[in-house]
């Protein structure tokens, strides 16, 4: 029995270690964040040093821009999207390539913008031109789809 109580007790304490691990490794991943709060869900503070997940933008950054009438192209996703994490390392390097930035809006932690976008489902890709959504493109695709899509903006460099 004595055997019993310390293993469960060294179990505990193994448990209490990895939390503290775990939340002090969250907190330097918090620092300096593109959301501007530290209130974020666990599977987006995992994608803040993706190198696919770099050009994060707020609602309020976006509505700046698409009220300012500047051609946007906007991937929303949600970090727990399994087509998200399929499509993003295909889309994010094929858009440097041909010079095309994407705003990227994290649907998981902006629920409320699903219906003010008209998003059904994550990945979507839009296009905005003089504050107007010009063309969609919902689903993860090829990369040859994507390319496409991005071709029919007049983004491409």
């Amino acid at each position: 029995m004595k055997k019993l109580l310390i293993i469960a007790g060294v179990i505990v304490v193994l448990f209490g270690l990895i939390i503290v691990l775990n939340n002090q490794g969250n907190e330097a991943k918090l620092k300096d964040n593109p959301y501007g709060t530290n209130d974020l869900k666990q599977s987006t503070i995992d994608l803040l040093s993706d190198k696919n997940y770099q050009n994060i933008i707020t609602p309020t950054e976006l509505e700046k821009k698409l009220s300012k009438g500047d051609p946007t192209v906007v991937y929303f996703f949600s970090p727990e999207c399994t087509h998200c994490r399929a499509a993003t390392p295909k889309l994010m390097p094929l858009a440097k390539k041909l010079g095309v930035h994407i705003d990227q809006l994290n649907l998981l932690e902006y629920e409320n913008l699903f219906d003010k976008y008209g998003i059904e489902g994550t990945p979507t890709l839009s296009y905005f031109k003089d504050g107007k959504e010009i063309q969609r493109m919902a689903g993860d695709a090829d990369e040859a789809t994507f390319e496409a899509f991005l071709k029919q903006t007049d983004l491409v460099k």
